[in-house]
């Protein structure tokens, strides 16, 4: 029996049950919406010996720091493929346990060494794409541009394939191509509005291009056919809550974290309600707005269970955020003096942006906006290295305008906002000019 996937690849299972619902699964899976895990698990159980339904689950397992599961899973993958695996299937699964093991340089060269050979592979060209990454993860100042040359490199072979445009479109609004990353992340979610990523990826656009109505429409619009489960529930509800902020309804976006991005009411992977609740807890407060301490108090406690250890520089940056705000400075010199030995050992591929973001956001909670800017003065170029997505990032810019004011350069501050204002309508923006003039 010769069966194959969506994108024309031969899959090694008996069981035409075991390859329809793994072909489910990669679908429900790149397209970020519930029910791939089970999809997954009904492929296993059609057929034990399907490496390829193992190894897809165990990715699931990571999104939510199910470490210990994803192992495992890799593991009878690796195994299995050995046995009754193809040279593609073999790489295939090398590729994904790589990253599931979390060593993300082999990830990405064993990655773009496979897809020399089989393009069209999508589980495996998902790894380097996207604000979480094999790219964004890099430490690479250039990982917006690789993106998009990784898929311009590959789009012959995609074709109008809803799942690489709204990847493409997403690589080219975060490289600054907004216009030209909009217009093909609509053809993508004109194909197939079931997908997640790709509304977010719209938000993005958006976002770069000032259209705050827009994606407060999209959201309201489209969210009531999104699961809250889905594991882009809570940062879809993320971006309205940005707009929220951008037009000063401060009520509007203190109510979506209630709803959607709390701790207690989240259901998604660590890295995001950490992430999305910090960075929104602290855009409130940079913008004046007084944050209840028991607000920051869960998030911090959320995050000290997931993340107790020095971890990526996108998680160090969040956490340094929330120890700075809870007043955890002994907490942030720790983490702080962890990531410098990291840097002294030549083991953090992002440089020392990361150790002076830390330094530059605690220094902006004690009110020493000086030495935040201090901190910040000659690396803010770099921020990029720390990954994410460019909307996660411009926290640090905010940071540093709000301190640049607050310390009296004004002219400074005056600078730099117009040059964003040059890229894109911002009220905040407006608002903030406003105050430096």
């Amino acid at each position: 029996m010769n069966l194959e996937d969506r994108y024309g690849l031969k899959m090694s299972t008996i069981s035409a049950a075991a390859a329809s619902a793994y072909c489910d699964g990669v679908d429900l899976m790149l397209s970020a919406w519930t029910g791939a895990a089970e999809a997954f698990d009904r492929a296993i159980a059609a057929d034990p010996d399907f490496a390829l339904a193992h190894v897809a689950r165990a990715r699931i397992h990571t999104f939510y720091q199910q470490g210990e599961a994803a192992r495992k899973g890799a593991a009878t993958a690796r195994a299995l493929v050995g046995k009754h695996g193809t040279e593609r299937e073999q790489s295939h699964v090398a590729a994904l346990s790589l990253a599931i093991d979390g060593n993300l340089p082999a990830a990405l060269a064993c990655t773009l060494q496979h897809l020399e050979s089989w393009p069209r592979d999508a589980m495996v060209l998902s790894l380097p794409l996207g604000a979480f990454g094999l790219f964004a993860f890099s430490g690479m100042a250039d990982h917006d541009q690789a993106r998009q040359d990784l898929c311009a490199r590959y789009a012959a072979n995609y074709g109008e394939d809803w799942w690489f445009l709204t990847n493409y479109g997403w690589s080219m609004t975060e490289n600054g191509e907004v216009a030209k990353g909009r217009a093909m992340t609509e053809r993508a979610f004109a194909l197939r509005r079931n997908n997640a990523h790709c509304a977010h990826a719209l938000l993005h656009a958006m976002f770069e291009d000032g259209s705050v109505d827009d994606a407060d429409a999209l959201v309201e619009q489209w969210i009531g056919s999104y699961d809250r489960a889905g594991l882009l529930h809570g940062h879809i509800r993320w971006h309205q809550a940005l707009g929220a902020i951008e037009t000063g309804d401060t009520g509007k976006a203190l109510a979506i974290y209630a709803d959607a991005l709390h701790p207690s009411v989240s259901a998604a992977p660590p890295l995001n309600v950490m992430s999305d609740g910090a960075a929104l807890l602290w855009r409130l407060s940079a913008h004046g707005h007084a944050v209840p301490r028991l607000l920051w108090d869960d998030v911090d406690g959320y995050a000290r269970r997931y993340f107790p250890k020095m971890s990526l520089p996108f998680v160090e940056m969040h956490m340094a955020l929330l120890a700075a705000a809870t007043g955890n400075h002994a907490a942030l010199e720790e983490r702080c003096a962890a990531i410098e030995q990291r840097l002294a050992d030549g083991k953090l591929p992002a440089g020392p942006v990361v150790p002076q973001i830390c330094r530059a956001l605690n220094a902006f909670a004690r009110q020493d906006y000086a030495g935040c800017v201090a901190a910040l003065d000659g690396v803010l170029h770099e921020v990029v290295r720390i990954g994410g997505s460019h909307a996660q990032r411009e926290l640090v810019e905010d940071t540093f305008i709000v301190a640049l004011i607050r310390s009296g350069e004004l002219a400074r501050a005056r600078s730099l906002l117009d040059k964003r204002l040059h890229r894109r309508p911002s009220a905040r923006d407006r608002r903030w000019l406003a105050i430096a003039a």
